[in-house]
């Protein structure tokens, strides 16, 4: 997603310090604000494409469904739970992403990004 002054991302603008990312392509949960933005970051380097398919905000919690073009030619879905406290802020970020194949094609190619800067047990 492109940013703007205008645009603000659906919930790296707004995470705690100690946010929590889980995802389906990492084996436990990533925790702070700039380890969180760096999963999401190199995640983004693998999409050629990303569409939004749905949004609803029920309570304190955002659902958020999209389909990816993977570079590697998988397509994926995807279904982002981001949990907010009163005052706006993030504490929690759920992402869910299917086919499995997808999936784990995200999940290695995360890896060999990212396996020098996380913790090596984070990566499937």
């Amino acid at each position: 997603m492109s940013s703007t002054h205008q645009e603000r991302h659906p919930f790296l603008d707004d995470l705690t310090a100690e946010a929590e990312l889980i995802s389906s392509v990492l084996r436990g949960p990533v925790i702070g604000r700039e380890e969180i933005r760096r999963v999401v970051d190199a995640v983004g380097t693998f999409y050629v494409e990303q569409t939004p398919t749905f949004m609803e905000i029920v309570g304190s919690r955002t659902f958020l469904e999209y389909e990816a073009l993977l570079t590697s030619g998988e397509r994926l879905n995807a279904t982002v739970i981001i949990d907010r406290h009163p005052d706006g802020s993030i504490p929690r970020v759920s992402v869910r992403m299917a086919p499995v194949h997808a999936v784990v094609s995200l999940a290695d190619h995360l890896k060999g990004a990212l396996s020098v800067q996380l913790p090596k047990q984070l990566f499937l």
